[in-house]
């Protein structure tokens, strides 16, 4: 679950009083490192304060089931078990459906195998090393073998068993599994009483309810390679979550070309469609993480055709050129300012 340390989204918000001062309006945040990102919950109300540990509990124990890099989780031990049905866990087979629901709806643009494909460009390396050599950019026979993996058909689910029809096959739930987990801490934290806070894992933004003063909160969508938390623009929100995709999450140059993560799992490259980024705004996190990938994928015209389709859901797309273009319902019911 590979995503870049800077936060793709920014809470834009006011803090009413002094941390400590023990009006029930004080925001408790904790932060941490979690799927390869920075996360952060802020809660209002000191009684809250306890919940922040439990949710970072179930960070812990869903990274242990979804990560394909930790040796002993659900994820990593299909990925090993040569074609062989394994045991896991019920929400690792909830995740496991969602993803293979997005396949289908997508056409396989959306496609939770892609585990080989991302392994073998891995970005957030090169990222690091900020290289511009070319041997950074894998070879035509290395993509194609890694193409051959990719069929999110290939998982086979027999109640709690899953295998894979093509041993060989990679799973990596990184563009789906952040959503679905920021999903699941907002149940705990409504359950226990929670009716204002968010919740930040490294760009899926997931509000809970509205500010304590019930003004909506502000969410800033990152600039394009901007700095810091710079941001191009900002939607009000209520009880919703917001999920960003784009060029500049993780990237590197090679000979003077830009190379980006959401690679098109039919040529095996990145993207190349006249786009930043795609914001999505509806109730599940789980849906925005998906959707904004896929759209991403679609490109605008056919992104925005699929998007006004769905309902309680909105996007934006931002172009090339820094244009932003928004579906019907952002600017009336979910107003938006941009920040230029």
């Amino acid at each position: 679950m590979k995503k870049n340390v800077l936060l793709a989204i920014t809470i834009l918000t006011v803090c009413f009083h002094c941390a400590g001062c023990g009006n029930p309006n004080t925001p408790v945040s904790k932060s941490g490192f979690y799927f390869d990102t920075v996360i952060e919950i802020t809660l209002y109300g000191r009684s809250n304060e306890s919940l922040l540990d439990d949710c970072f509990s179930l960070a812990e124990q869903y990274e242990n089931l979804f990560s394909n890099t930790i040796a002993e989780s659900d994820i990593s031990r299909i990925n090993h078990a040569a074609g062989a049905p394994v045991t896991v866990d019920d929400e690792t087979i909830a995740l496991l459906k969602k993803g293979i629901e997005y396949g289908k709806l997508s056409g396989g643009a959306f496609d939770i195998t892609i585990g080989k494909l991302s392994k073998l460009w891995n970005f957030s390396t090169k990222t690091l090393l900020d290289e511009t050599d070319s041997s950074m950019v894998p070879t035509e026979d290395e993509i194609k073998n890694a193409l051959a993996t990719v069929d999110y058909r290939a998982v086979r689910i027999d109640g709690n068993k899953v295998s894979l029809t093509n041993e060989n096959a990679m799973i990596d739930l990184g563009g789906i599994a952040k959503g679905y987990i920021a999903d699941q801490m907002k149940q705990y934290l409504i359950a226990h009483g929670v009716r204002n806070g968010y919740i930040n894992l490294g760009g899926n933004v997931l509000c809970i309810g509205t500010k304590p003063d019930s003004s909506p909160f502000r969410i800033g969508i990152q600039m394009p390679f901007g700095q810091g938390n710079e941001v191009i623009a900002s939607v009000e929100l209520n009880d919703k979550t917001v999920v960003s995709s784009g060029v500049y999450e993780r990237n590197f140059t090679a000979n003077g070309k830009l190379y980006h993560h959401i690679l098109d799992p039919s040529t095996g490259y990145p993207y190349e469609n006249g786009l930043l980024g795609v914001s999505i705004i509806t109730d599940s996190s789980a849906d925005g993480d998906a959707l904004s990938t896929i759209c991403f994928s679609l490109g605008q015209k056919d992104g925005m055709e699929l998007i006004e389709r769905l309902p309680d859901t909105e996007a934006i797309f931002i172009t090339e050129d820094y244009e932003l273009h928004k579906s019907s319902g952002i600017g009336t019911d979910i107003p938006l300012k941009e920040e230029r």
